[in-house]
């Protein structure tokens, strides 16, 4: 394996670990009341602050060319409104079912590289794409009385497609500037999407009180955002958006070892029969790139 893809390899895996944080903050300020726009306002605000200070001690320019501006826009917004639409989903139904019908995204992606551009897939991402949806939907275990409604549903699906279509977006946008500037600037354009959302949904900004509330914006800046989101442009652009979106699979993986080392949950067999099954995926994914040259990687 070459050098730039066993970097990317290294990013995927990463960036879904810590976007499997997600529950670390998130649930907590729900519970006490922060409504989606706040807590979205927040995580992204925080994280365009540390995107700055990290580009001012790397010594970078913020300077872009209008042109680029334009693109880094529309991929900001299509990112911010992934995330909104699978926030507001929560109101709908359960979190669990949400977070399992998301990972549809792979397969969104692999749709649409193939239909718009033309590219193969191979036995092995349709295998790990499989392996891992079984494995993920083992990972939910609900109490059988989750809510499902039309509404949620269209929401998460919306969702799982905006992010599809970023993943490919962000290789396919050609714009030559770092991956810290780059996602600094997608950060910054999500957030004015977050904005524009909060005001036309009437939902003012919330208020965070105490090291606590604080602490839990923090740690979605930084964890699911600024490294989440900076890794995986690292990872489209050394493998390309469908392997990359296949090493997502680790995310809700993440989230079940939170939810049982520190939440307490519970780990059965199900939840380890999932848990191989994802890890099986990821390894066949790897393995199958190791066979074959990078077609896919790179802008």
């Amino acid at each position: 394996m070459d050098k730039m893809r066993f970097k990317g390899f290294a990013a995927g895996i990463l960036a879904a670990i810590f976007y499997g944080t997600n529950p670390l903050g998130s649930l907590h300020l729900y519970a006490d009341g922060i409504h989606p726009a706040s807590v979205l306002f927040y995580r992204y605000a925080l994280a365009a602050l540390m995107f700055a200070v990290w580009m001012l001690v790397r010594g970078e320019k913020f300077a872009i060319r209008w042109g680029y501006a334009i693109r880094l826009m529309f991929l900001g917004a299509f990112m911010a409104y992934s995330s909104v639409t699978l926030y507001v989903s929560f109101l709908y139904m359960d979190a669990g079912v949400a977070s399992t019908i998301l990972f549809s995204y792979p397969v969104m992606v692999a749709v649409l590289m193939a239909v718009f551009y033309h590219e193969h897939i191979t036995w092995a991402t349709a295998a790990s794409i499989a392996l891992a949806t079984f494995g993920i939907s083992l990972l939910y275990h609900g109490n059988g009385e989750a809510r499902l409604s039309a509404l949620g549903m269209t929401l998460v699906l919306l969702s799982s497609l905006l992010y599809a279509v970023y993943i490919i977006a962000v290789q396919r946008s050609h714009i030559p500037y770092s991956p810290l500037k780059f996602t600094f600037w997608i950060v910054l354009f999500g957030l004015l999407a977050i904005v524009v959302y909060a005001l036309v949904a009437g939902e003012s900004l919330q208020l965070l009180h105490g090291w606590r509330e604080w602490t839990f914006a923090t740690q979605l800046a930084l964890l699911p955002t600024v490294l989440s989101l900076f890794l995986m442009t690292v990872a489209i652009n050394g493998i390309g958006p469908t392997t990359s979106a296949i090493l997502g699979a680790l995310e809700p993986l993440t989230a079940v070892v939170i939810g049982v080392s520190i939440f307490g949950e519970s780990f059965t067999l199900r939840l380890a029969v999932g848990i191989v099954l994802i890890l099986s995926a990821v390894i066949l994914i790897i393995r199958s790139n190791q066979k074959r040259p990078s077609r896919d990687a790179g802008a």
